[in-house]
Order: C-alpha cells, then sequence, then structure tokens
C-alpha cells in the first residue's frame, strides 16, 4: 500500500466564450450611507443571534460526523491489483463500507491511495485556527506501508518434513535450495523499517487485507471528530447542561437531579437505592461535611449503610448496604485517581 495522502481534484474550465462577470460602480454617497449601515447592523444582528450560531454550530458538527466524512472519502485502487484473482474480496468490502473508491493509475504500482472528494470547510469557531477538516495531506511525512498476503503459509509449506530430512540429498541440490524461514523474514522486517522506513503488514489472505483496508478507512473518517472533540476543555460537558440532560442553574435548580443521577452511575444502584441517599443527604456537599465530621474511617465506610431504601407494599425491607456505602465514601473521599471502587468489577 502508498503513502497515504489527498489527492488532487481537477477544475474544468470552460472555453473563450466565457462572459465576463458582471461589475458594479460603488458609490461613496452620503445617501447611500444609511443603507449600507442598516444592512451591516442586520449581518452583525444575525451573526451574534444565538439560534444562528448554535444552528451553524450543529451543521458543522454534522459534517465532522464519521458518517459523512466517510462520504468525502475516496480509496484510489492501482489497476495491477486487480490482476489477483482475490482482489474481489477487496472491492467488494470497499463497495460495502459506503466510501467512493476509484480504478486509476498509482505511484508506486500496485499500491492504495487514500484521499478527499468535495472537502468542506467548518467555521473557525468550531474546528479551530485551521478552518478546514483536518485530512492527510501529501506533503506530511507517512512512511509507506507493504503488504504480503499469505508469506506465513508460504514458509511452511517449503519447509522439510521429517521423512526428507533423514534423507542424504547430493551436494548439487543442497546447492541450489536457500532455506528460508522466520529468522531471515524477520531480520528483513527489521532492516525495511530501520533503513528504508517501510513498515510491513503481513495478513493470511485478501479476506484480511480488506478488514485492515476497511478499518483503515474508517479510522480516517473518525479521525476529524476526535481531534475536534480532543480540541475543547471539557469535551464531556454541554454548556449549561449536565450530559444526562439535567439543567443547572446558579441558584441550585437542578442540583438534586444531578446528584440523583451521579449516584445512579455507580454499577448496582436502583433507582429507589438513589431515591434514599439523595433524600438523607440532598448534595454531595452536605455528605461531605458529614464525613469530615466522623471520627474513624470506618464509621465514614458505613455511614449509608443502614439507610432504609422504599420497596413495594409486601416486599421485604431493604438498606443501601455497605458496599455502596464504602464506594461513595471513597468516590468523595479519596485522592487516588487510580483507586478502584468497584470491588466485583
Amino acid at each position: 500500500m502508498a503513502k497515504v495522502g489527498s489527492g488532487r481534484v481537477g477544475l474544468s474550465c470552460r472555453g473563450r466564450g466565457q462572459r465576463r462577470p458582471t461589475t458594479w460602480d460603488i458609490s461613496d454617497s452620503d445617501t447611500e450611507g444609511p443603507v449600507g449601515a442598516e444592512a451591516d447592523s442586520e449581518a452583525a444582528v444575525r451573526a451574534r443571534d444565538p439560534t444562528e450560531e448554535r444552528r451553524a454550530a450543529a451543521e458543522a458538527l454534522r459534517l465532522l460526523r464519521p458518517k459523512q466524512a466517510l462520504r468525502r472519502l475516496a480509496v484510489r485502487v492501482d489497476p495491477a491489483i486487480l490482476e489477483d484473482a482475490g482482489a474481489d474480496i477487496l472491492m467488494e468490502a470497499l463497495g460495502s463500507l459506503g466510501c467512493k473508491y476509484h480504478i486509476e493509475p498509482q505511484r508506486p504500482a500496485r499500491s492504495i491511495r487514500w484521499s478527499r472528494v468535495k472537502p468542506e470547510p467548518c467555521p473557525c469557531s468550531i474546528c479551530g485556527p485551521a478552518c478546514s477538516v483536518p485530512w492527510i495531506s501529501p506533503e506530511s511525512s507517512t512512511c509507506l506501508h507493504l503488504a504480503v498476503i499469505g508469506l506465513d503459509a508460504y514458509l511452511w509449506s517449503h519447509q522439510p518434513n521429517a521423512q526428507e530430512m533423514q534423507q542424504p540429498e547430493s551436494p548439487g541440490v543442497a546447492r541450489a535450495e536457500v532455506a528460508v524461514g522466520w529468522p531471515e523474514v524477520e531480520e528483513a522486517l527489521v532492516l525495511l523499517q530501520l533503513w528504508a522506513n517501510l513498515d510491513v503488514l503481513l495478513v493470511a489472505s485478501w479476506q484480511e487485507l480488506s478488514q485492515h483496508v476497511c478499518a483503515f478507512t474508517k479510522a480516517l473518517a473518525q479521525r476529524p471528530f476526535k481531534q475536534f472533540q480532543e480540541s475543547r476543555t471539557f469535551s464531556f460537558c454541554t454548556a449549561g447542561r449536565w450530559v444526562a440532560g439535567e439543567r443547572m442553574t446558579r441558584d441550585g435548580t437542578g442540583l438534586r437531579g444531578a446528584w440523583w443521577r451521579q449516584i445512579r452511575q455507580f454499577n448496582r444502584v436502583s433507582p429507589a437505592v438513589a431515591d434514599a441517599v439523595v433524600t438523607a443527604f440532598p448534595s454531595p456537599r452536605l455528605l461531605q461535611q458529614v464525613y469530615l465530621a466522623c471520627g474513624t474511617d470506618q464509621e465514614r465506610l458505613a455511614l449509608l449503610a443502614d439507610l432504609s431504601v422504599k420497596v413495594d407494599e409486601g416486599a421485604r425491607p431493604r438498606r443501601v448496604g455497605p458496599d455502596l456505602s464504602r464506594r461513595i465514601c471513597l468516590f468523595l473521599t479519596s485522592t487516588n485517581p487510580d483507586l478502584l471502587l468497584d470491588l466485583s468489577s
């Protein structure tokens, strides 16, 4: 497989008979001043409209989605690859993937390249100063990847069996055969990586190669959206809302619901158990204050264990239990980021 890069898209132009574009004379008279100022004012209002900004942001984010980016990818396959009978598996896999593919000569021969078709720029407020979907460019220092199909099976088929090894061979035959095994192959792979900057992909069949090509194509399609998420300071938060959709205000409205949802994120916690914890301690700050007032660690770990859980009529009474009490206590008091809260996971 050849260097990964973006292809050149040709632009078609019409002949000399193309009409000259219409031009206008712009006057700087005083009568046109208010009209221009009013138009600029309306444009500024539209630019500051939160609804329009959210709509533009949503549209730009939609273009970055992997499914949309996959439609703008093109896989370019050299015609020499189609000479192999197993190449039909690769073409069928590309056809079912959803991206475009083209059969055209590549350099080097028998190679595959990835390029973009119809790049769609995104607003600066969405993707940062680049203002475009980030793709691999032909100027990028990307090493080549060489795919070898069926090397393992070839080496196994050329190994002498036990009967052949016991029979003495004539000197002429021994000099004619060259034994190549995995030690020689591994040495060649190291030389290719260090000296030629060439990575070698060993696959057993065309099916495995097709899976690798499809996986690489999907990874390219996911790259713009991942880079956008990594560029955000807190990509897991949305403006003014929690991840689960609980609205928060400055006066504390919505805190109880957010605290309830946070308790529910623990494993094996039912809504009734979360209700019991939130009813006893309506906010995590109140629970932390009680933890600070406890005299021993054992008292802190068992603080919530005896809280009663509301059950249906006729059912056995339930408690929060020591396991969840310990996990919530460690979650709010521990300073170890690598601490495992759930011992059963």
